[in-house]
Protein backbone atom coordinates (compact mmCIF):
# COMPACT_ATOMS: atom_id res chain seq x y z
CA UNK A 1 0.00 0.00 0.00
CA UNK A 2 2.88 2.20 0.95
CA UNK A 3 4.71 1.75 -2.38
CA UNK A 4 1.82 2.67 -4.76
CA UNK A 5 1.11 5.62 -2.81
CA UNK A 6 4.50 6.97 -3.06
CA UNK A 7 4.92 5.94 -6.47
CA UNK A 8 1.30 8.02 -7.24
CA UNK A 9 3.11 10.80 -5.22
CA UNK A 10 6.41 10.67 -6.93
CA UNK A 11 5.06 9.84 -10.22
CA UNK A 12 2.89 13.38 -10.31
CA UNK A 13 6.76 15.24 -9.61
CA UNK A 14 8.93 13.03 -12.51
CA UNK A 15 6.04 14.25 -14.80
CA UNK A 16 6.09 17.84 -13.77
CA UNK A 17 10.02 17.81 -13.68
CA UNK A 18 10.34 15.99 -17.06
CA UNK A 19 9.04 17.24 -20.17
CA UNK A 20 9.09 13.95 -22.13
CA UNK A 21 9.61 10.31 -20.73
CA UNK A 22 9.60 7.80 -23.51
CA UNK A 23 10.31 4.10 -23.09
CA UNK A 24 11.72 2.05 -26.13
CA UNK A 25 10.49 -1.80 -26.45
CA UNK A 26 8.78 -1.73 -23.21
CA UNK A 27 7.40 -5.04 -24.69
CA UNK A 28 10.51 -6.46 -23.90
CA UNK A 29 9.48 -6.26 -20.45
CA UNK A 30 6.65 -8.90 -20.58
CA UNK A 31 7.34 -12.29 -19.25
CA UNK A 32 5.76 -14.90 -17.00
CA UNK A 33 8.31 -15.77 -14.52
CA UNK A 34 10.80 -13.72 -12.28
CA UNK A 35 12.86 -11.16 -13.62
CA UNK A 36 16.34 -9.32 -13.23
CA UNK A 37 16.87 -5.52 -14.82
CA UNK A 38 20.24 -4.09 -15.11
CA UNK A 39 20.32 -0.48 -16.23
CA UNK A 40 23.10 2.27 -16.37
CA UNK A 41 23.03 4.47 -13.19
CA UNK A 42 23.40 8.29 -14.03
CA UNK A 43 20.94 9.88 -11.84
CA UNK A 44 20.66 8.10 -8.27
CA UNK A 45 17.46 8.05 -6.91
CA UNK A 46 15.69 9.15 -10.18
CA UNK A 47 16.85 6.22 -11.93
CA UNK A 48 14.68 3.68 -9.83
CA UNK A 49 11.74 6.03 -9.72
CA UNK A 50 11.47 6.37 -13.69
CA UNK A 51 11.38 2.73 -13.74
CA UNK A 52 9.44 2.26 -11.17
CA UNK A 53 6.99 4.30 -12.92
CA UNK A 54 7.35 2.47 -16.24
CA UNK A 55 6.47 -1.46 -14.85
CA UNK A 56 3.12 -2.48 -13.51
CA UNK A 57 4.30 -4.58 -11.22
CA UNK A 58 6.32 -3.89 -7.98
CA UNK A 59 9.78 -3.63 -7.98
CA UNK A 60 12.05 -4.55 -5.36
CA UNK A 61 15.77 -2.82 -5.71
CA UNK A 62 19.00 -3.15 -4.14
CA UNK A 63 20.36 -0.21 -2.56
CA UNK A 64 23.33 0.96 -0.68
CA UNK A 65 23.89 0.21 3.24
CA UNK A 66 24.48 3.29 4.10
CA UNK A 67 20.59 4.43 3.66
CA UNK A 68 19.68 2.06 5.99
CA UNK A 69 21.99 3.40 9.06
CA UNK A 70 18.73 3.18 11.58
CA UNK A 71 16.12 0.32 12.19
CA UNK A 72 13.52 3.05 11.42
CA UNK A 73 14.85 3.48 8.30
CA UNK A 74 15.21 -0.53 7.83
CA UNK A 75 11.86 -0.47 8.18
CA UNK A 76 10.70 2.28 6.40
CA UNK A 77 12.68 1.55 2.88
CA UNK A 78 12.84 -2.22 3.67
CA UNK A 79 8.53 -1.46 3.31
CA UNK A 80 9.42 0.04 -0.17
CA UNK A 81 10.98 -2.85 -1.66
CA UNK A 82 14.52 -1.93 -0.84
CA UNK A 83 17.17 -3.96 -0.06
CA UNK A 84 20.15 -3.08 1.52
CA UNK A 85 23.84 -4.06 0.70
CA UNK A 86 27.14 -3.08 2.28
CA UNK A 87 29.16 -2.13 -0.93
CA UNK A 88 33.08 -2.23 -0.65
CA UNK A 89 33.52 1.73 -1.00
CA UNK A 90 31.65 1.94 2.03
CA UNK A 91 31.68 1.37 5.15
CA UNK A 92 30.20 -1.62 6.72
CA UNK A 93 26.39 -0.46 7.98
CA UNK A 94 25.87 -1.36 11.46
CA UNK A 95 22.62 -3.81 10.92
CA UNK A 96 22.63 -5.14 7.59
CA UNK A 97 24.08 -8.29 6.44
CA UNK A 98 24.76 -9.24 3.16
CA UNK A 99 23.83 -12.80 3.22
CA UNK A 100 20.88 -11.91 4.77
CA UNK A 101 20.45 -9.07 1.47
CA UNK A 102 21.11 -11.84 -0.83
CA UNK A 103 18.96 -14.42 0.75
CA UNK A 104 15.88 -11.85 0.17
CA UNK A 105 16.97 -11.06 -3.14
CA UNK A 106 16.82 -15.09 -4.23
CA UNK A 107 13.33 -15.31 -2.28
CA UNK A 108 11.90 -12.13 -4.40
CA UNK A 109 13.12 -14.20 -7.68
CA UNK A 110 11.65 -17.88 -6.40
CA UNK A 111 8.26 -15.78 -5.54
CA UNK A 112 8.58 -14.19 -9.63
CA UNK A 113 9.12 -11.06 -8.96
CA UNK A 114 11.16 -8.03 -10.13
CA UNK A 115 14.38 -7.25 -8.48
CA UNK A 116 16.11 -3.91 -10.33
CA UNK A 117 19.99 -4.09 -9.74
CA UNK A 118 22.54 -0.76 -11.12
CA UNK A 119 25.95 -3.36 -11.70
CA UNK A 120 27.99 0.02 -11.62
CA UNK A 121 27.57 0.18 -8.00
CA UNK A 122 27.82 3.88 -7.52
CA UNK A 123 26.23 6.58 -9.86
CA UNK A 124 27.44 9.75 -11.80
CA UNK A 125 26.01 11.96 -14.53
CA UNK A 126 28.45 10.29 -17.56
CA UNK A 127 27.66 8.44 -20.20
CA UNK A 128 30.16 6.89 -20.25
CA UNK A 129 29.52 2.65 -18.89
CA UNK A 130 31.80 2.14 -15.77
CA UNK A 131 33.06 -1.47 -14.61
CA UNK A 132 30.38 -3.71 -13.96
CA UNK A 133 30.46 -5.59 -10.77
CA UNK A 134 29.30 -9.24 -10.79
CA UNK A 135 27.61 -9.12 -7.85
CA UNK A 136 24.13 -9.29 -10.12
CA UNK A 137 25.22 -12.30 -12.33
CA UNK A 138 26.17 -14.39 -9.01
CA UNK A 139 22.38 -14.10 -8.06
CA UNK A 140 21.27 -14.75 -11.24
CA UNK A 141 23.40 -18.29 -11.71
CA UNK A 142 23.15 -19.01 -7.64
CA UNK A 143 19.02 -18.55 -7.77
CA UNK A 144 18.88 -20.33 -11.28
CA UNK A 145 21.60 -23.32 -9.58
CA UNK A 146 18.81 -23.55 -6.77
CA UNK A 147 16.06 -24.23 -8.94
CA UNK A 148 18.21 -26.68 -11.21
CA UNK A 149 17.91 -24.30 -14.41
CA UNK A 150 13.96 -24.49 -14.85
CA UNK A 151 12.95 -21.03 -12.69
CA UNK A 152 12.86 -19.05 -16.18
CA UNK A 153 14.72 -16.62 -14.71
CA UNK A 154 15.38 -13.33 -17.27
CA UNK A 155 17.75 -10.91 -17.17
CA UNK A 156 16.52 -7.77 -18.84
CA UNK A 157 18.77 -4.73 -19.92
CA UNK A 158 17.27 -1.31 -19.65
CA UNK A 159 20.05 1.90 -21.26
CA UNK A 160 18.47 5.21 -19.22
CA UNK A 161 19.18 8.75 -21.35
CA UNK A 162 18.53 11.69 -19.77
CA UNK A 163 18.95 15.46 -22.25
CA UNK A 164 19.95 16.86 -19.39
CA UNK A 165 19.05 15.13 -16.10
CA UNK A 166 19.23 17.61 -13.57
CA UNK A 167 17.29 20.32 -15.23
CA UNK A 168 13.78 21.14 -15.01
CA UNK A 169 11.50 20.36 -17.85
CA UNK A 170 14.45 17.38 -19.55
CA UNK A 171 13.75 14.49 -20.83
CA UNK A 172 14.72 11.18 -20.30
CA UNK A 173 14.31 7.81 -22.32
CA UNK A 174 14.43 4.13 -21.56
CA UNK A 175 15.22 1.97 -24.22
CA UNK A 176 14.69 -1.57 -23.19
CA UNK A 177 17.01 -4.93 -24.06
CA UNK A 178 15.39 -8.10 -24.93
CA UNK A 179 15.48 -10.42 -21.74
CA UNK A 180 18.69 -12.81 -21.31
CA UNK A 181 18.67 -16.38 -20.10
CA UNK A 182 21.49 -17.11 -17.95
CA UNK A 183 21.15 -21.11 -17.93
CA UNK A 184 23.60 -21.55 -20.52
CA UNK A 185 26.53 -20.62 -18.16
CA UNK A 186 25.13 -22.80 -15.04
CA UNK A 187 27.40 -26.08 -15.89
CA UNK A 188 30.84 -23.65 -15.38
CA UNK A 189 28.91 -21.87 -12.30
CA UNK A 190 29.01 -25.05 -10.51
CA UNK A 191 32.58 -25.86 -11.29
CA UNK A 192 33.78 -22.34 -11.04
CA UNK A 193 31.58 -19.60 -9.51
CA UNK A 194 33.82 -16.20 -10.13
CA UNK A 195 34.54 -17.03 -13.77
CA UNK A 196 30.92 -17.65 -14.54
CA UNK A 197 30.51 -14.63 -13.23
CA UNK A 198 32.65 -12.92 -14.85
CA UNK A 199 32.18 -13.87 -18.58
CA UNK A 200 27.96 -13.30 -17.72
CA UNK A 201 29.10 -9.64 -16.33
CA UNK A 202 31.24 -9.34 -19.95
CA UNK A 203 27.57 -10.19 -21.79
CA UNK A 204 25.67 -8.08 -19.34
CA UNK A 205 27.83 -5.09 -20.71
CA UNK A 206 27.81 -6.17 -24.15
CA UNK A 207 23.98 -5.77 -23.77
CA UNK A 208 23.47 -2.81 -22.07
CA UNK A 209 25.99 -0.95 -24.30
CA UNK A 210 23.24 -1.96 -27.06
CA UNK A 211 20.73 0.49 -25.55
CA UNK A 212 23.07 3.46 -24.28
CA UNK A 213 25.36 6.38 -26.09
CA UNK A 214 28.93 4.72 -24.48
CA UNK A 215 31.52 6.89 -24.75
CA UNK A 216 35.46 5.54 -24.11
CA UNK A 217 36.34 8.65 -21.96
CA UNK A 218 34.72 11.63 -20.52
CA UNK A 219 36.79 13.94 -23.44
CA UNK A 220 35.29 11.69 -26.01
CA UNK A 221 31.82 12.18 -24.53
CA UNK A 222 32.72 16.11 -24.14
CA UNK A 223 33.38 16.13 -28.12
CA UNK A 224 30.40 13.73 -29.00
CA UNK A 225 28.36 16.98 -26.99
CA UNK A 226 29.75 19.54 -28.63
CA UNK A 227 29.80 18.47 -32.20
CA UNK A 228 25.95 17.73 -31.39
CA UNK A 229 25.52 21.41 -29.99
CA UNK A 230 26.61 22.71 -33.50
CA UNK A 231 24.95 19.98 -35.72
CA UNK A 232 22.16 19.36 -33.88
CA UNK A 233 18.55 19.28 -36.09
CA UNK A 234 14.92 20.41 -35.12
CA UNK A 235 13.85 16.62 -35.04
CA UNK A 236 16.10 16.00 -32.72
CA UNK A 237 16.20 19.13 -30.65
CA UNK A 238 11.38 18.27 -30.59
CA UNK A 239 11.97 14.66 -29.10
CA UNK A 240 14.55 12.64 -26.38
CA UNK A 241 14.52 9.42 -28.89
CA UNK A 242 15.76 11.41 -32.25
CA UNK A 243 18.37 13.31 -29.88
CA UNK A 244 19.48 9.91 -28.97
CA UNK A 245 19.53 8.57 -32.58
CA UNK A 246 21.59 11.48 -33.51
CA UNK A 247 24.15 11.16 -30.82
CA UNK A 248 24.98 7.40 -31.16
CA UNK A 249 25.51 8.52 -35.09
CA UNK A 250 27.68 11.17 -33.91
CA UNK A 251 29.37 8.48 -31.71
CA UNK A 252 29.88 6.03 -34.14
CA UNK A 253 31.43 8.39 -36.87
CA UNK A 254 33.29 9.95 -34.06
CA UNK A 255 34.78 6.16 -33.30
CA UNK A 256 35.17 5.44 -36.57
CA UNK A 257 37.60 8.22 -37.36
CA UNK A 258 39.73 7.38 -34.20
CA UNK A 259 40.37 3.87 -35.53
CA UNK A 260 40.76 4.77 -39.52
CA UNK A 261 41.88 8.08 -39.74
CA UNK A 262 42.91 9.59 -36.36
CA UNK A 263 44.51 12.72 -37.36
CA UNK A 264 41.42 13.95 -38.20
CA UNK A 265 40.08 14.17 -34.70
CA UNK A 266 42.75 16.86 -34.09
CA UNK A 267 40.74 18.90 -37.05
CA UNK A 268 37.22 18.17 -35.42
CA UNK A 269 38.04 19.49 -31.89
CA UNK A 270 39.98 22.46 -33.75
CA UNK A 271 36.52 23.07 -35.71
CA UNK A 272 34.45 22.54 -32.98
CA UNK A 273 36.91 25.36 -31.24
CA UNK A 274 36.43 27.65 -33.69
CA UNK A 275 32.76 27.01 -33.97
CA UNK A 276 32.51 27.80 -30.08
CA UNK A 277 34.56 30.83 -29.95
CA UNK A 278 32.83 32.59 -33.12
CA UNK A 279 29.47 32.12 -31.28
CA UNK A 280 30.61 33.14 -28.14
CA UNK A 281 31.74 36.27 -29.63
CA UNK A 282 28.47 37.33 -31.56
CA UNK A 283 26.22 35.79 -28.50
CA UNK A 284 24.15 33.35 -30.41
CA UNK A 285 23.37 30.08 -30.00
CA UNK A 286 25.38 27.43 -32.19
CA UNK A 287 22.38 25.68 -32.84
CA UNK A 288 21.34 28.94 -35.18
CA UNK A 289 23.52 27.80 -37.66
CA UNK A 290 21.41 25.07 -38.73
CA UNK A 291 18.25 27.91 -39.59
CA UNK A 292 17.31 28.80 -42.78
CA UNK A 293 16.74 32.29 -42.60
CA UNK A 294 13.81 34.27 -44.34
CA UNK A 295 13.03 37.49 -43.57
CA UNK A 296 9.13 37.15 -44.25
CA UNK A 297 8.94 34.23 -42.07
CA UNK A 298 11.43 35.70 -39.00
CA UNK A 299 9.15 38.75 -39.25
CA UNK A 300 6.06 36.96 -38.73
CA UNK A 301 7.61 35.16 -35.77
CA UNK A 302 9.23 37.97 -34.20
CA UNK A 303 5.29 39.65 -34.56
CA UNK A 304 3.51 36.62 -32.82
CA UNK A 305 5.73 36.79 -29.91
CA UNK A 306 4.92 40.57 -29.18
CA UNK A 307 1.24 39.48 -29.09
CA UNK A 308 2.06 36.41 -27.57
CA UNK A 309 3.97 38.50 -24.65
CA UNK A 310 1.35 40.80 -24.35
CA UNK A 311 -2.28 38.77 -24.33
CA UNK A 312 0.33 36.62 -21.99
CA UNK A 313 1.10 39.08 -19.44
CA UNK A 314 -1.53 39.15 -16.86
CA UNK A 315 -1.74 35.11 -16.58
CA UNK A 316 2.10 35.09 -16.40
CA UNK A 317 1.61 38.24 -13.52
CA UNK A 318 -0.81 35.63 -11.78
CA UNK A 319 1.59 32.73 -12.11
CA UNK A 320 4.57 34.39 -11.38
CA UNK A 321 3.12 35.87 -8.25
CA UNK A 322 1.65 32.43 -6.76
CA UNK A 323 4.55 30.58 -7.45
CA UNK A 324 7.97 32.50 -7.16
CA UNK A 325 8.39 31.47 -3.56
CA UNK A 326 8.75 28.25 -3.32
CA UNK A 327 10.24 28.29 -6.84
CA UNK A 328 13.25 30.29 -5.39
CA UNK A 329 12.96 28.66 -2.22
CA UNK A 330 14.01 25.37 -3.84
CA UNK A 331 17.15 27.27 -5.64
CA UNK A 332 18.35 28.67 -2.54
CA UNK A 333 17.95 25.23 -0.15
CA UNK A 334 19.20 23.02 -3.26
CA UNK A 335 23.30 24.66 -2.98
CA UNK A 336 22.84 23.66 0.77
CA UNK A 337 21.30 20.41 1.03
CA UNK A 338 23.36 18.56 -2.32
CA UNK A 339 26.60 18.56 -3.46
CA UNK A 340 26.71 16.32 -6.38
CA UNK A 341 24.64 16.71 -9.75
CA UNK A 342 23.49 13.19 -9.55
CA UNK A 343 21.10 14.17 -6.66
CA UNK A 344 19.71 17.30 -7.69
CA UNK A 345 16.84 15.98 -9.60
CA UNK A 346 15.92 13.33 -7.08
CA UNK A 347 15.96 16.11 -4.31
CA UNK A 348 14.51 19.01 -5.96
CA UNK A 349 11.59 16.93 -6.59
CA UNK A 350 11.11 16.37 -3.07
CA UNK A 351 11.51 19.13 -2.20
CA UNK A 352 8.64 20.84 -4.87
CA UNK A 353 6.20 17.88 -3.29
CA UNK A 354 6.50 19.54 -0.17
CA UNK A 355 6.80 23.28 -1.00
CA UNK A 356 4.31 24.04 -3.33
CA UNK A 357 1.53 22.08 -2.07
CA UNK A 358 2.37 23.93 1.40
CA UNK A 359 2.84 27.44 -0.47
CA UNK A 360 -0.85 26.88 -2.53
CA UNK A 361 -2.49 25.80 0.19
CA UNK A 362 -1.48 28.80 2.48
CA UNK A 363 -2.35 30.55 -0.51
CA UNK A 364 -5.86 29.10 -0.41
CA UNK A 365 -6.67 29.68 2.95
CA UNK A 366 -5.58 33.17 2.99
CA UNK A 367 -7.59 34.33 0.47
CA UNK A 368 -10.37 32.46 1.45
CA UNK A 369 -10.09 34.26 4.51
CA UNK A 370 -9.68 37.56 3.13
CA UNK A 371 -12.38 37.15 0.35
CA UNK A 372 -14.44 34.78 1.97
CA UNK A 373 -14.40 32.60 -0.92
CA UNK A 374 -17.07 29.78 -1.98
CA UNK A 375 -16.32 26.00 -2.59
CA UNK A 376 -16.21 26.49 -6.47
CA UNK A 377 -14.05 29.54 -5.91
CA UNK A 378 -12.03 28.49 -3.79
CA UNK A 379 -11.60 24.73 -6.72
CA UNK A 380 -10.86 27.11 -9.50
CA UNK A 381 -8.44 29.49 -7.82
CA UNK A 382 -5.92 26.17 -6.18
CA UNK A 383 -6.40 24.21 -10.04
CA UNK A 384 -5.39 27.55 -11.60
CA UNK A 385 -2.29 28.36 -9.24
CA UNK A 386 0.41 25.76 -10.56
CA UNK A 387 -1.06 25.62 -14.30
CA UNK A 388 -0.46 29.11 -14.11
CA UNK A 389 2.81 29.04 -12.63
CA UNK A 390 3.90 26.36 -15.11
CA UNK A 391 2.58 29.21 -17.43
CA UNK A 392 4.74 31.61 -16.24
CA UNK A 393 7.71 29.42 -16.41
CA UNK A 394 7.09 28.72 -20.07
CA UNK A 395 6.81 32.26 -20.64
CA UNK A 396 10.31 33.19 -19.29
CA UNK A 397 11.46 30.61 -21.20
CA UNK A 398 10.10 31.64 -24.34
CA UNK A 399 11.18 35.14 -24.15
CA UNK A 400 14.46 33.91 -23.58
CA UNK A 401 14.03 32.07 -26.99
CA UNK A 402 12.74 35.49 -28.58
CA UNK A 403 15.44 37.64 -27.56
CA UNK A 404 17.88 34.86 -29.11
CA UNK A 405 16.06 35.37 -32.19
CA UNK A 406 16.13 39.21 -32.19
CA UNK A 407 19.96 38.93 -31.58
CA UNK A 408 20.19 36.14 -34.38
CA UNK A 409 18.12 38.83 -36.97
CA UNK A 410 20.77 42.02 -35.65
CA UNK A 411 23.60 39.50 -35.92
CA UNK A 412 22.60 38.22 -39.53
CA UNK A 413 21.85 41.87 -40.79
CA UNK A 414 24.99 43.40 -39.02
CA UNK A 415 27.56 40.68 -38.71
CA UNK A 416 26.83 38.75 -41.95
CA UNK A 417 30.14 37.76 -43.57
CA UNK A 418 31.02 35.93 -40.14
CA UNK A 419 27.68 34.19 -39.75
CA UNK A 420 28.66 32.60 -43.42
CA UNK A 421 32.23 31.59 -42.52
CA UNK A 422 30.68 30.21 -39.40
CA UNK A 423 28.59 27.95 -41.87
CA UNK A 424 31.11 27.08 -43.65
CA UNK A 425 33.06 25.84 -40.67
CA UNK A 426 29.65 24.08 -39.95
CA UNK A 427 30.00 22.45 -43.16
CA UNK A 428 33.24 21.52 -42.96
CA UNK A 429 32.50 19.36 -39.73
CA UNK A 430 29.42 17.58 -41.28
CA UNK A 431 32.01 16.30 -44.12
CA UNK A 432 34.29 15.17 -41.28
CA UNK A 433 32.01 13.50 -39.65
CA UNK A 434 30.84 11.47 -42.54
CA UNK A 435 34.17 11.21 -44.71
CA UNK A 436 33.77 7.53 -44.50
CA UNK A 437 30.45 7.24 -45.45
Amino acid sequence: MLYRLLKFIIGIGIRLYYREIKIRHKENLRHDGPIIIIANHPNTMMDAWVIAQSISQPIYFMAKGTFFNTPLKRRILGSLGMIPINRTIDNKTEGVDNNASFDACYKVLEEGKTLLVFPEGNSMMERQLRELKSGTARIALEVEKRHQGILNLKVIPIGIFYSQGEKFRSSVMLTVEQGLSVTDHLDEFAENPSAAAKKLTARFRKHLERVLVTTDSLEQEQLIDDVYDIVKDDKSKANVESRVEQLKQISEHIEEIQLLKPYLIEEIQSLVNQIHWQTEKLKIRQDFLNKRFKLSAYSLQLLFSVMYALLGFPVFIFGLIHSIVPFKGTDLLMPRLIKNVEYYAPIAILLGLVLYPLNYGLLLWGAGMLFHLGLFAKVLYFCAMPITGMFAYYYIRFFSKTAYRWKYLFVRMNEGKALNELTLLRSRLNDLLHSLD
